[in-house]
């Protein structure tokens, strides 16, 4: 009886199959180091608008003939940065559920330094806003909008126990981390005392009874806001270093407000002195 392997009609190779007859491999999607990614289709928008020197972008093939996507990829071929359509199998490798169909892909996002920011202040009184170790890149992300939003001169973090500025951030920032300086130290409590020495003020965001109600603070003056972690508030050793603190009154049963939400009543009553 002859035992040799017939081979198929055509004398081709089976369709979809390898010469081994085994299913063909998908090709691994590519790896991205999630740290750089952008996404969103208004935070690409505006990294694009503020120059951000961006390696690529990639569109689900579902909306390369989306009106919403037109603007982002013409700024990117006038820009000379590479589009780039994939299937929808690209995007569910992502983290992020909130992409929209379109990602971008940044170089590691570049901290400023905490002398070039102090003097480089805007017109008029300084703004810095510091925060103490807070972990929520949600939170960290809506403070740096509202800080650019506000008029700030920089954001100012730890680089332990605290978000950096990842995909997360940027998003939540909705932008705003391309346009302010942020600034990224190895200890929190030798910033303020920089900051001191610069002759600004550092009002910290407390509800103790130590602290000062805040339609009695002063911040018409060179100020840093300093905004505690989320749950446990500002470390004792920040609290000391600060030259006053500063509550805000609620007269409703829940006992604090969310960190963001709290940093942005502090914004803009340091607006509202100011005008």
């Amino acid at each position: 009886m002859d035992r040799r392997r017939v081979k198929p009609s055509g004398g081709g190779k089976p369709h979809g199959r390898n010469q081994h007859g085994d299913a063909p491999r998908r090709r691994p999607a590519p790896r991205l180091d999630f740290d750089d990614v952008m996404y969103g289709i208004h935070v690409v928008e505006e990294a694009l608008s503020a120059g951000e020197a961006l390696r690529a972008i990639h569109i689900s093939d579902e909306r390369k003939r989306d009106p919403l996507l037109r603007q982002i990829i013409a700024e990117a071929k006038e820009r000379n940065v590479p589009v780039k359509f994939e299937n929808r199998g690209f995007f569910t490798q992502l983290p992020f559920k909130t992409h929209q169909g379109v990602i971008a892909i940044a170089p590691p996002f570049e901290y400023a330094s905490l002398h070039d920011v102090m003097g480089k202040r805007k017109s008029g009184h300084a703004f810095f806003v510091l925060l103490d170790h807070l972990t929520d890149p949600h939170n960290v992300g809506a403070i740096v909008r509202s800080a650019e939003c506000f008029g700030a001169d920089a954001v100012i973090l730890p680089e332990r126990r605290s978000a950096g500025i990842n995909a997360t951030v940027r998003k939540a920032a909705a932008g705003a981390a391309e346009h302010l300086p942020i600034v990224r130290v190895s200890n929190i409590n030798e910033a303020i005392r920089q900051l001191k020495k610069a002759g600004v003020w550092v009002a910290g965001a407390d509800a103790g009874p130590d602290s000062v109600e805040l339609s009695g603070a002063d911040f018409d003056r060179d100020i840093a806001l300093v905004i505690g972690a989320e749950g446990e508030g500002l470390a004792q050793l920040v609290r000391r270093e600060c030259d006053y603190l500063v509550r805000i009154s609620m007269p409703g049963v829940t006992e604090s407000l969310n960190a963001s939400v709290a940093a942005g009543v502090l914004m803009y009553e340091v607006v509202r002195q100011r005008s």
